[in-house]
This record gives structure tokens, sequence and C-alpha cells, in this order.
């Protein structure tokens, strides 16, 4: 198999800029406090018309120690006595959000993320599963996409056998790095031994999807030291792969500071790791999904990309495009129909929210037919690398060129460096341009500074 990700070093000097990820469109910084709890139940009563499914999301936010890299909205504690009263307020919102949305919509699509969703222990989760299921309906049969991200150092067999039994079939481990030195240096000490059990504990159970992430660009990282990672990774041969670039922000995420710059890898070292990664993965038989995703052929995800129906949101590709999300639990974000909503990002004033009985929105937006037609088309080119004009035009009732002319302009030179084709009837991303999908569907972005200097966002490569 061909090495998808092709490195030009001239082209990515040229376009190693900062932009968003695009798990929504418009991003997270367009939300608003003008947006009320208000507009939440609106958009959640219209959404009850539709055939659409349910898609819950849970942040658990607790982590044990903190990992220098990291830059999720979590809270690091060693008192495990902390997580029964944030699930009981968890469950209060999951009753009053339960009585927002209609009973008989299934819930197709489920994830508990954080912070370290196994920081809570078995009896907390397998009660976590079932005040789920009191307030919305669970699908029964395995067909739903149930996911869980775990962290190796806080599971064992029995846990990830009860995962297992409680209804979860997709599994996703943090690993960023076998080498001890690189775990030391962002105090992240995970033997290899912990995850290999971990892994196959997952196969054995019977998970239909074990995913692992690996994070590139980290302190004391070489080209040579991450060979030899990816190499013991694919001889376990997960069937997902997610390699994530180190977005080094400081400034944002008080944890990065403890990290030694003098110690990262520099800009060419870098590119060298990106470079090998995409070969040898490739050589092992793995699939480029896109936004530094792999996967094995016969993955789902796979089938449909090909198919043209994969999807992105706020927990990355999913295969579940028509479902309403709602976020359960401090700091989450929910999409339902054309609005989004987020959660308090305090604990603090989460709690408070929740015991006044409540609703713990504090912020949003409601998209405009603008907003509409642009995710649109973000969503069609991050997740799938074409987009099909006509159907695009009869779905939105527009005349694509016209309407994007100023767009189309600002990609010519992406055309010129053979990064993706424009044509009458079709919009396609070469393998070139893969790698810089980022940059591709920023061009359709109406909020984004075009000089590309904001430090909102992470660097692209």
């Amino acid at each position: 198999m061909d090495n998808p990700l092709i490195l030009d070093p001239e082209l990515i000097k040229r376009y190693d800029l900062s932009g968003p990820r695009y798990t929504s469109y418009p991003t997270a910084l367009q939300f608003d406090d003008s947006f009320t709890v208000d507009d939440y139940r609106t958009a959640a009563e219209d959404s009850n018309h539709t055939d659409r499914g349910l898609s819950l999301y849970f942040h658990i936010p607790f982590c044990d120690t903190v990992c220098f890299f990291c830059a999720c909205n979590k809270i690091a504690t060693k008192d495990r006595s902390k997580a029964q009263p944030y699930l009981d307020r968890v469950y209060k919102e999951l009753e009053m959000q339960s009585r927002l949305f209609d009973s008989s919509r299934q819930v197709r699509q489920l994830h508990w993320g954080g912070g370290t969703p196994t920081f809570i222990s078995n009896e907390q989760m397998h009660e976590l599963m079932l005040k789920t299921s009191e307030a919305f309906q669970l699908v029964d049969d395995d067909s739903g996409e149930y996911s869980i991200e775990i962290d190796p150092r806080e599971a064992d067999r029995e846990k990830v056998m009860q995962l297992r039994e409680i209804g979860f079939n997709r599994i996703s481990l943090g690993v960023q790095d076998f080498d001890h030195k690189v775990q030391v240096a962002v105090n992240r000490i995970q033997p290899e031994e912990q995850t290999i059990e971990v892994l196959t504990a997952a196969r054995d159970a019977g998970f239909k999807s074990v995913s692992v992430d690996l994070i590139y660009g980290l302190p004391l990282q070489t080209a040579d030291s991450f060979d030899r990672t990816l190499d013991r990774m694919i001889e376990i041969s997960p069937d997902r792969l997610s390699v994530f670039n180190y977005a080094h922000l400081p400034e944002r995420f008080k944890p990065q500071r403890r990290i030694n710059e003098d110690e990262l890898p520099p800009p060419e070292e870098k590119l060298e790791i990106l470079r090998r990664t995409g070969s040898k993965l490739a050589e092992a038989g793995y699939v480029y999904i896109g936004m530094d995703h792999f996967a094995k052929p016969e993955d789902e995800l796979v089938a449909h990309q090909k198919a043209g129906t994969l999807y992105r949101n706020f927990q990355g590709y999913s295969t579940h495009a028509d479902c309403d999300l709602i976020g359960i639990g401090v700091t989450s974000i929910g999409m339902i129909g054309n609005v989004y909503a987020q959660n308090m990002r305090g604990l603090d004033d989460y709690n408070a929210r929740i015991d006044a009985g409540e609703l713990a929105v504090s912020h949003g937006l409601t998209l405009t037919l603008d907003d509409m037609i642009r995710r649109d088309v973000i969503t069609r080119l991050i997740c799938n690398f074409q987009l099909d004009i006509a159907s695009f035009e009869r779905k939105w009732r527009i005349n694509f060129l016209d309407h994007f002319a100023t767009e189309l302009e600002r990609l010519q030179e992406m055309i010129e460096d053979d990064l993706l084709t424009v044509g009458d009837h079709k919009i396609t991303v070469h393998q070139r341009g893969r790698l810089l999908i980022r940059n591709i569907c920023m061009q359709f972005d109406a909020y984004l500074d075009r000089d590309g200097a904001s430090n909102r966002y992470s660097k692209v490569l």
C-alpha cells in the first residue's frame, strides 16, 4: 500500500499555519453567553419532530496525575471520594435532560471521555450506565457505537471485562509513547506490560474496535525512538491508531509549562517522525482516515469514508451523522439540530446550577444558514476528501461556484500546488493534500483570521 502521507518540505513550510481541528463548525471559540437554557430547550423540542437518534457524551473530569502535555478539561486529584458527589449531580442532569427528549428516541452513540473515565470505580461505572438506561433508551443489541477512553494505568482485566458487560463495544487506550525517558519527561509512567494487558483483555472481551492514541513531538522524542514505539504498536495490531501532533501552548494550558522546551524535538525531527509514521503504518496495511487517524482496511471508518458517509464531531470521527448530541457533565458540549450548547466550565459553577435544579448550559450558538452550509462543506472535505457539487447544490439550493467564488479564489494556490482539484461537478483532495486538509477547510471558515497568526489553535503539522 502506498504511503498516504506525502510530505513536501517546501509545501509544509508554506502551509505550516495554526488552525482549527474542526470537531465543530463554527468552533467553540464562537460560542457566547447570550445563548440561554431556553434556547437549548427550544432546540430540544424542535428535534423531537425529527427521526434523528441520540448521542450521549459524558465528561468524567478527574485524573489521578497530570500528564504535562495535557490540554483537556480535567481535575487532578488522588481523592477518589470526589467522584461520587460529581456522579450524583450527573444523575440529576441526566434526569433533567431526559425530560426534554422523546423517550422513543434511541441512543445510537455513547461516549465517556475526560479526564480519566476509569478514575471511577467498577461499581460507579455500573451505576452510571444503569442510571443512563433509566433516563434514555439504550440499544440492547450491541448495534450502537458505545465507546470509552481508557488510561491503562487505571484499568485491569476485570475492569475491561465489566466495561464490555455493561454495554461498551469500543475502547480507546491512551499510550502516547513507550519510551521511558519520554514518559518521565511528560509525567506519564506507563509500563508497556500494562498497555498490553488492557488491550489483550479488550480483545478477549469481544470489543468491536480497539484504538490506541500516540503523540509525536513530545520532549526527548526522536524519529528513531518513536520508530521503536511504532514497531511495537504494529506488532500489537490495534484496529485504529491516532497519532496526534503535540501542540505546545503553555500560555493556554498550565501543565505544559512544566515541559522543558529545550527538550522538544525541532520541526525537522517532527516531520521525520510523521513521515516514518505514515510509511510504517501504510506498509502494515493501515488506511489514513485523516486528521491523525489510521484504521485497518476492514474497519467501519474506512467503509464509511469510501461510501462518503463518514462524520466528525467533538469525539472525532464517527459513523453516526444522524444523531443529536447531548453533553452531560462539566464543560460538556452538545449539538442539537442547528444549535451548539456547552455546560459550565468550572466544577463549582456546574454543581451550583445542578443543585438549583437547572440545566448547566452556560453558553452556545445557534447556527445561521451560512454556518450550516459551510459546516457541510468542511465536514464532507475533512471526512471524505471529496465533495459532490451537484448533490450539495440540491441540498442547499445554491450555485456552489457562485456562492463560494471568494473561497475558490483563495484555493487557487492550493490547486496549483496539486493539493486538490475543483471541477464543475466535484472537489477532490489529492494524496499530497490530505495531510493539509485543515488548511483546505480553513478557506471555507468565515470566522478565521486569514494571517494564520492566532495562537488560539494548534499548528496544522
